[in-house]
């Protein structure tokens, strides 16, 4: 089975990009946190996970 590109290649866009450094992400309160997860369950009536839409 031939393979799909050389392995000598591999890695080469990673290894390009420039490093950035990661944004610090600030958590939200915990009271507001429960009121968003609320609305989202009660008032919307979405279900749990990934497929809230159907």
């Amino acid at each position: 089975m031939p393979t799909h590109g050389s392995l000598s290649k591999a890695g080469k866009v990673r290894g390009q990009t420039p490093k950035i450094e990661a944004t610090r992400k600030k958590s939200v309160i915990p009271r507001r946190r429960a009121k968003r997860n609320f609305e989202k369950r009660i008032i919307l009536q979405r279900k749990a996970g990934q497929n809230w839409g159907r």
